[in-house]
């Protein structure tokens, strides 16, 4: 299993979220953007630079996914892909997208774009607080906890005790 970040317009708050994680857990996350970024120096961290344009990154994440994979975005057509293809996705605020729960937000991400499309001022989200980033926080370590390879912690024995 890997995790995937939609970078872009991931907070910085919750890739650090993600970077303890990574070097946590020892899984394997990848951020995809399509400027350079800062991350940590680390095995579990890696950086995918994609060419500018309109959901390039989203296209490269859902090409890269293998199924039971986590894709980390606030993308509603990028979470409603990787769906489609197996895989999970997580918003930055907590919520955990699902087959039951995709397509009412994809009929309203769509709606409200349409309201936008002509001249509707629909405003955006509110600013992420303290309880969004412990929801995503919680989330995620509930997820990683449940579809996560075990991994033993480094420097103990996994045999029994000889007696």
């Amino acid at each position: 299993m890997k995790v995937w970040v939609d970078a872009d317009a991931c907070p910085v708050v919750i890739k650090e979220i993600l970077f303890k994680a990574a070097d946590r857990t020892g899984i394997e996350t990848v951020l995809v953007a399509n400027k350079t970024m800062n991350f940590p120096v680390s095995p579990h961290i890696s950086f995918v630079l994609v060419s500018a344009g309109a959901d390039v990154a989203d296209s490269e994440i859902v090409k890269r996914l293998e199924p039971g994979d986590l894709v980390i975005t606030a993308d509603i057509p990028l979470a409603a892909d990787v769906i489609k293809k197996g895989g999970h996705a997580l918003n930055p605020r907590g919520e955990l997208y699902t087959i039951d729960t995709i397509g009412s937000r994809l009929s309203m991400r769509n709606f409200m774009d349409d309201l936008r499309a002509n001249g509707v001022e629909t405003g955006g989200p509110p600013a992420l607080n303290r309880g969004d980033r412990q929801a995503f926080a919680n989330k995620l370590d509930s997820f990683l906890a449940g579809h996560a390879p075990k991994i033993k912690p480094a420097g103990r024995k996994t045999s029994p005790p000889p007696w």
